[in-house]
C-alpha cells in the first residue's frame, strides 16, 4: 500500500505541512513518498517575489510526474489558495493527467487535499471544494478532515481547518507558519486517509 504526499509550495508553508502528513501516516504503516509538482515561473519572478531562498529549503524533494500518479493508493494533495482557488502550477500538474483520466487508472484511489491562504477568509474552502471536482472527475474517493479532530472546534486561536480538509493561514506577508493546531489538523487527516486505504486494501 502506497500514499503520495504530493505538494505546491512558494514560501514553504505548504512544504511544511506536507512533511508533517507524510510523517503522520508513515506511523501507520503504510508507504508514504513526498513528492512535489514543477515550479512553472521563472527563477527571475520567483527572485522577484521573495521566495528563491523559501524554495531552496525543499528543492531536494523530487519532482513527481503525472503518469506516476497510478502508481499509488491514495494521495494527499497540498497548494496554496490562489484567489479562492489551487494555485496554476499544481492545476497544470492534474491538467497532464489526461492519459490517466481516460484509463480511469485513478478511479477507486484516496484522494484528499490540504491547502493555506494569506488570510483567514481567503478561500480555503473554495479552493480545496474546486480541487474536490477534479478528483471527482478522475473517479478517486475524496477523504477530508473529520470532526473527530478536535482542533476544528476551538475558538482560543485563530486557525485553519474544515471538514474538506487540513489548512493554515500563512499572513498577508507570508510570515506566519502552521501553528501546532494546524500541523495536526495535517496530520490527523494524513493518518486518516493511511487507515482509510488500509481498509479498501483488506
Amino acid at each position: 500500500m502506497k500514499l503520495l504526499v504530493l505538494f505546491y509550495s512558494t514560501y514553504g508553508h505548504n512544504f511544511a505541512m506536507a512533511q508533517a502528513a507524510a510523517e503522520a501516516a508513515r506511523e501507520t504503516g503504510i508507504d508514504v513518498e513526498l513528492k512535489r509538482v514543477p515550479e512553472t515561473l521563472s527563477p527571475e519572478i520567483i527572485q522577484a517575489m521573495g521566495a528563491t531562498e523559501a524554495q531552496k529549503v525543499f528543492a531536494h524533494v523530487p519532482i513527481a510526474n503525472p503518469g506516476e500518479l497510478a502508481d499509488y493508493d491514495g494521495i494527499i494533495f497540498l497548494a496554496p489558495t490562489r484567489f479562492g482557488m489551487m494555485a496554476a502550477q499544481m492545476k497544470a500538474f492534474l491538467d497532464a493527467t489526461g492519459g490517466l483520466w481516460a484509463k480511469g487508472a485513478l478511479v477507486g484511489k484516496v484522494g484528499s487535499v490540504m491547502t493555506s491562504s494569506a488570510t483567514q477568509h481567503g478561500g480555503q474552502e473554495a479552493t480545496i471544494l474546486n480541487f474536490h471536482t477534479v478528483l471527482l472527475h478522475h473517479g478517486m474517493i475524496i477523504v477530508g478532515l473529520p470532526y473527530s479532530f478536535a482542533g476544528q472546534t476551538i475558538i482560543s486561536e485563530m486557525s485553519g481547518g474544515s471538514p474538506y480538509g487540513a489548512s493554515m493561514i500563512a499572513g498577508g506577508d507570508g510570515s506566519r507558519m502552521a501553528s501546532e493546531n494546524e500541523l495536526d489538523g495535517a496530520r490527523f487527516q494524513a493518518k486518516h486517509v493511511a487507515e482509510i486505504i488500509k481498509k479498501l486494501n483488506k
